[in-house]
């Protein structure tokens, strides 16, 4: 492997170091190979390969688009010395190998569907009664939609849409001369899958159809060649950077200064362009040229461009109950009284919903009864990734309409949630609530609401620290921690969280809770040398983290610095990890490992100590930079010793998980275990909230019996509907409704 420039990469000075954008792609390749395992079920085995591509265009948009960004400047990874470009050569070559074991993954899920009676066809293999009836259908529905063009001197190379599909052609005109001609391929406007008549269920994507009917598009001209392509853009925008002048903005001029960023990205350069059929040279360096774009990020694909498609071919099957994952729940926790004011129950003792194997329903009754609750004077909250039928944002519009203050720390910059926030941004401000926006340079990614009640003369905090959005959706598919107190002092932090945010300050001391920027890795270290003096002392010592990524270089060294004073290392990986466990004289004390399987593992968890010194921390923040030092998060203590232990032995359960962790080797690699019987920690826990194994001593015996474990008969699937599905509308207060508020501030009005 070598650099743009043809030079090897730069050794790292640390065999333990490991380059952050070749980890990610390790992270997505685990993702590939669930696609591939056949102990998942095949519809879910097609909804991994879908996630795979959705994951790689998110990468080369972010951070492929950054490393292009930063090529010219003298800028190097702090943990391996990989200058940009040298990372940049490192990953497409990665992606290049990626792209071939996602060609044969989808060939064989595209078989086996084929072999459930729902099949995929190429018009080359067509009969000649078939390709018939296409010719009329293409005729009819499809020719009059599309918009094709051919480049020349008078028609300049067009603007191609990011992710979109389109047909190019190769054409030779009458004198022999050559054009090029571009067709889109219908996307908003045409149904992806065109069925085919006959038996069973066949389809032909709308692409190859359109690529099978270029000579009646260019009927003038000679075509030559065809090939499909997708191209995927940057949107490095830098959103992180972008008020830098908020504080002199007012809130309308700063959404409006969003919303103009959000278009800007939709046009920026392209990373990676993929291409289906033989792209001929000509052709392909007309689209190097017009595009700007390096030969070296051409990627021939065997697969279809794009896998969207399979979410409906998935839907085809929902009758087939052993083609899918047995179906799932959230239960209510057997530590919440159904019939008990959500308040009481909080000021009895903490509480902790884990998702999403218990329901959210809990903290959505938490905040309606606050917006009626007599005695409240506030909620403060931080929203950073919403429901687009945000129930969360609907209890707060009816606390602000009740006459309670209702603060709302909104972030637009949250990664392509910008719109859906700034729709949202409006609703609240509309209602009566007041909404703020972060600090300069910094996002507020914390998961944080304060409740403050003032009760017989005396104020009073419940508080709600989470490790996960507050999203409705999401909420069913991502691992997540919240838990809810009424402890007196982490309160009265979460209060001084919330008034240095309004003030556009970053919390610089705080007593319980650990607030990045400023004084989360500073205490994350503090704990770490603890355990470094334990080892060395010859006592017991112990470390343990359960995070989404592992990046930050301060805190990479002081683990590796544990390892080597002899603390005992656990670290739960889901995505990137910059560094290799096992390695002798660096990290021989730990252990890394990555789980990727049904749900999405997204809860931070921070274990200090052993025995009766441990100390548990939930929180917002993974250990990467971005998170420790440019962001807003917060880690809370969970002082309840049983919630302390229900947290422990979650994460012991999952290190001896045997059917969905890898484990991560001394050379960087991650193979799963092998031999016994597999035991899956995420089916176990689904079993364990099914059976109420959860419920606290002293738990109420009111709480609702959960439902039986086991599979549930499916919903029957709905007729097929042809192109695209209806958009949701949200559920609003009347006023709201009256109004049309809602739709119009979203952009949903009709015409």
């Amino acid at each position: 492997m070598k650099d743009q420039s043809g030079n090897p990469p730069a050794p790292s000075a640390n065999p333990c170091y490991v380059n952050r954008e070749l980890s990610w792609l390790q992270f997505n390749q685990r993702v590939l190979e669930e696609a591939e395992d056949p102990a998942n079920p095949l519809c879910e085995r097609m909804n991994f390969a879908a996630i795979f591509q959705s994951n790689l265009d998110e990468f080369y948009m972010v951070r492929v688009g950054m490393l292009l960004d930063t090529a010219h400047l003298s800028v190097t990874d702090d943990k391996t010395g990989m200058t940009s470009g040298q990372q940049t050569a490192a990953v497409l070559d990665k992606t290049r190998a990626l792209l071939a074991d996602r060609d044969r993954v989808c060939r064989d899920l595209l078989r086996e569907l084929a072999g459930q009676g729902v099949e995929l066809c190429r018009f080359s293999g067509l009969q000649d009664k078939t390709q018939s009836f296409l010719d009329k259908y293409f005729t009819s529905n499809v020719l009059p939609l599309l918009s094709p063009q051919i480049i020349g001197r008078k028609q300049p190379f067009p603007f191609l849409r990011n992710k979109s599909i389109y047909a190019v052609a190769m054409l030779k005109t009458k004198s022999g001369g050559e054009r090029m001609g571009i067709v889109p391929c219908g996307e908003g406007v045409l149904s992806r899958l065109v069925p085919l008549p006959g038996e069973g269920q066949r389809f032909i994507l709308v692409e190859e159809l359109i690529a099978s009917f270029l000579p009646k598009i260019f009927a003038h001209y000679r075509v030559e060649g065809t090939v499909l392509i997708r191209l995927v853009r940057s949107a490095d925008i830098h959103m992180d950077d972008a008020p830098s002048e908020m504080g002199d903005m007012l809130a309308e001029e700063y959404r409006k200064s969003m919303e103009k960023m959000i278009r800007q990205r939709k046009r920026l350069r392209p990373v990676k362009l993929e291409y289906h059929g033989k792209l001929t040279d000509t052709v392909r360096d007309g689209l190097c040229s017009c595009l700007g774009l390096s030969k070296k990020h051409l990627f021939a694909s065997g697969a279809p461009l794009d896998l969207t498609f399979m979410g409906y071919l998935r839907d085809l099957l929902r009758d087939r109950a052993e083609l899918f994952y047995p179906r799932r729940v959230p239960q209510n926790s057997p530590n919440v009284d159904p019939l008990a004011p959500m308040t009481d129950q909080i000021r009895r003792r903490d509480l902790m919903l884990t998702y999403p194997y218990e329901s959210v329903r809990p903290l959505l009754r938490l905040l309606q009864e606050a917006g009626q609750d007599p005695d409240v004077v506030s909620i403060k909250m931080t929203l950073y990734r919403v429901a687009h039928n945000s129930k969360i944002v609907e209890a707060l519009v009816d606390a602000a309409e009740n006459g309670k203050e209702v603060v709302a720390l909104v972030e637009l910059r949250a990664r392509f949630d910008e719109e859906n926030n700034i729709g949202w941004s409006r609703v609240l401000e509309r209602a009566g609530c007041r909404v703020i926006y972060g600090l300069d340079g910094l996002k507020v990614h914390s998961k944080l609401l304060l409740i403050t009640r003032r009760r017989q003369g005396q104020v009073e905090y419940i508080t709600q620290v989470g490790t996960g959005n507050y999203n409705e959706d999401t909420v069913r598919l991502y691992t997540d921690y919240a838990l809810m107190t009424a402890d007196p002092a982490i309160g009265a932090d979460a209060a001084q969280v919330f008034n240095c945010l309004a003030m556009g300050e970053a919390v610089e001391e705080s007593q319980s809770l650990m607030v990045a920027p400023v004084c989360l890795r500073n205490k994350v270290l503090a704990l770490i040398c603890r355990e470094i003096e334990q080892a060395r002392a010859g006592r017991p010592a112990y470390l343990g983290f359960k995070l989404n990524g592992l990046t930050d270089k301060v805190l990479i060294d002081k683990l590796i610095e544990a390892s080597q004073a002899g603390v005992s290392v656990d670290l739960l990986v889901r995505g990137i990890c910059c560094l290799t466990g096992g390695v002798p004289g660096f990290t021989d004390n730990i252990r890394v490992s990555s789980i990727v399987g049904r749900y999405l593992e997204h809860a931070r968890v921070y274990l200090f100590g052993d025995g009766e010194r441990r100390e548990v921390y939930i929180s917002s923040a993974d250990f990467m930079t971005r998170n420790t030092t440019r962001r807003v998060e917060v880690a809370v203590p969970v002082r309840d010793p049983d919630l302390r232990a229900h947290l422990e032995q979650m994460f012991q359960d999952q290190l001896r998980d045997t059917a969905k962790r890898r484990v991560q080797q001394p050379d960087g690699r991650y193979a799963r275990l092998s031999g016994g019987s597999p035991f899956n920690s995420q089916e176990h826990f689904c079993e364990q909230a099914y059976s109420g194994a959860w419920a606290l001593p002293g738990a109420s015996k009111t709480a609702k019996a959960p439902a039986p474990a086991g599979p549930k008969k499916r919903p029957a699937p709905q007729p097929a509907r042809s192109g695209p599905p209806p958009r949701k509308q949200p559920a609003i207060r009347v006023q709201a409704r009256r109004a049309g508020l809602l739709d119009r501030l979203l952009g949903r009005d009709k015409p």
